[in-house]
């Protein structure tokens, strides 16, 4: 089985500029927890969920919110994202995405083509995904 069997897709890409403010929006109305980093079309990192969350201030929204609390919303993608993440190939084998996740500390793997334009996203629910599929 190839990644492109599996792969989520399309992906949903920010800019380097974009604020965590947008990210949180998009986190908030999609059931997506990657975000992929995109300038002119090729992938410089990942932000997850769960980057933001840890960047934005637990104050925000509460009765003890201040304005230093909402300026981490004015954060930009750029200053918290993971950079040169491991990618792979849609042609690539669905085993070689298993020993990465085995191998590293990661939650997806971003899928890109020769020109390094991100084409699909790999999370460990879609190898779930998959082995379901196969043993229904």
């Amino acid at each position: 089985m190839i990644i492109e069997d599996i792969m989520t897709k399309p992906v949903v890409t920010v800019g380097l500029d974009d604020s965590l403010s947008l990210a949180n929006e998009i986190f908030n109305q999609t059931q997506f927890h990657h975000l992929l980093v995109v300038e002119e079309q090729k992938l410089l990192g990942v932000l997850s969920d769960r980057d933001v969350l840890k960047a934005l201030s637990p104050n925000i929204g509460t009765a003890s919110e201040k304005m230093q609390d909402l300026a981490t919303l004015n954060k930009r993608v750029h200053q918290i994202m993971s950079r040169d993440p491991i990618c792979l190939k849609s042609t690539d084998r669905v085993k070689r995405v298993v020993e990465i996740f085995d191998e590293n500390r990661i939650s997806c793997i971003p899928i890109v083509n020769d020109n390094w334009t991100p084409v699909g996203i790999v999370t460990w629910r879609d190898i779930i995904k998959a082995i379901r599929g196969k043993y229904k």
